[in-house]
Formats: C-alpha cells, sequence, structure tokens
C-alpha cells in the first residue's frame, strides 16, 4: 500500500465526535480508541522468527526526528518507484511535510534496539463528508512482508473505527501499479469506494484515466444488549 498525496476534504464542527478524538492525547486515544476491542496491543511477534517487536502509537507532533527520518526513509526504499511512475510524481518535501500534518497519528513497529521495521499512519477524519479512518500510509522492511504484519496494522485501524464512533469505514489509497498491495487489500476485505476517480473525457479528444484507485472497508461494531 502507498498513501498518495492528496488533500482529504473534511467537514468539521468544533464538538464533532472526529475532532473530538483528534484532540485527545496519544495515551487516552490508545485507551479509548485502539485497545478496547484489539488485545494483540502493544507487542507483535513474528510468526516466523518468535522474535518480539514492541508496538508504539504516537501522533504526528510527538514523533520524534528519528523516528520521523526511519519512516520517510522507509517510504522512500518501498514506494518511491510508484511515486515516479505515478502523475504525483516522488516530491521528498511534499511527502515530508504530509508526514507532518498535525492529525496523524503513527503506529510504530521497532526492534529491540529501537529501530523502525515498519509503520502505519492514520486519521480520523470526514472523506466527502462521511466519517472514516483513513490510512495515509502502511510500510514493511522487506524481511517482514508476508509475516501477517500488514494485517495486524490493518486491523488495529479497523479497531480505531470501530471504537470511533459515527466512523463505520476503513479508507485507503493504492497504486493501481502497485499489483501486490491492491490483492493485499482486497484479501483484507477492501474494495473499490463509490468515491474513486473514474476515467473520463475532457476537452479537445483528451482522456483522463485515473492512476489509482480509492479503497475502503465497512467495519461492524457489536450491538450493545
Amino acid at each position: 500500500m502507498k498513501g498518495l498525496e492528496r488533500s482529504v476534504k473534511r467537514r468539521r464542527a468544533a464538538t464533532n465526535p472526529i475532532e473530538r478524538a483528534n484532540r485527545k492525547d496519544d495515551d487516552t486515544f490508545i485507551k479509548e480508541h485502539l485497545y478496547p476491542s484489539n488485545p494483540a496491543w502493544p507487542e507483535w511477534i513474528n510468526p516466523k522468527t518468535q522474535d518480539k517487536f514492541p508496538l508504539s502509537l504516537t501522533s504526528s507532533g510527538n514523533l520524534s526526528d528519528e523516528d520521523l527520518d526511519a519512516c520517510f526513509k522507509l517510504v522512500e526504499e518501498t514506494s518511491r518507484a510508484d511515486y515516479e511512475s505515478s502523475s504525483v510524481g516522488w516530491k521528498p518535501g511534499k511527502k515530508l511535510a504530509e508526514m507532518k500534518s498535525p492529525e496523524l497519528r503513527y503506529i510504530l513497529v521497532k526492534d529491540i534496539v529501537g529501530s523502525v521495521r515498519g509503520f502505519t499512519s492514520l486519521m480520523p477524519t470526514y472523506e466527502e463528508g462521511e466519517p472514516v479512518v483513513y490510512c495515509y500510509e502502511i510500510h514493511l522492511k522487506p524481511e517482514l512482508q508476508g509475516t501477517g504484519l500488514g494485517k495486524t496494522l490493518m486491523g488495529f485501524l479497523e479497531s480505531i473505527a470501530v471504537n470511533t464512533p459515527p466512523i463505520e469505514k476503513v479508507m485507503l489509497t493504492c497504486f493501481l501499479s502497485n499489483q501486490r498491495a491492491f490483492a493485499f487489500y482486497k484479501k483484507l476485505g477492501f474494495e473499490k469506494d463509490e468515491i474513486s476517480p473514474e476515467p473520463r473525457k475532457l476537452r479537445f479528444g483528451k482522456e483522463f484515466i485515473p492512476d489509482y484507485v480509492i479503497m475502503s472497508k465497512a467495519v461492524k461494531r457489536e450491538q450493545s444488549a
């Protein structure tokens, strides 16, 4: 999966539940929006090696320069080619600025010496007026791909959606050129969202053909008795 640099259209009010969630400190956010339905927190064990990887959640403003740099380098390592072949292009300064967006939160996966080996970034927000948890990025070091870590990280986003009413959907953007990521999301139950852009005719016989797809997955919360 690759997070596409795009503006998120948000409809906000001073007292809406999305803004209230975004205003919470990291510890409160974990306790109230992540942990209640996800006992896997705060450690992931590699099923292939049994190595343990501590997990942490932090808002972008609390992210250390070292961890931000590690996340940026991981984006570049795993996704630069996809950006360069797209209409967006690879623009390091713009990508770094996006990664510092105030309402982003990061879930970091580190090894025992504290080195970032994977991460996802997310934001409870509104997309075309609909409340969603938007997945901006999810990137893993090559040796951790295919281990189930990606599924675990996406599960955390689903937990946040479940525990943040009125959100009922996790949403993300995927480059169409990244067929491996597209297949991964499909396997997890993501489908093309109705707001995903379609090819269309432009003036003077030109045609717009999107090189990315917006995907989403509905989540269900347990009904109280």
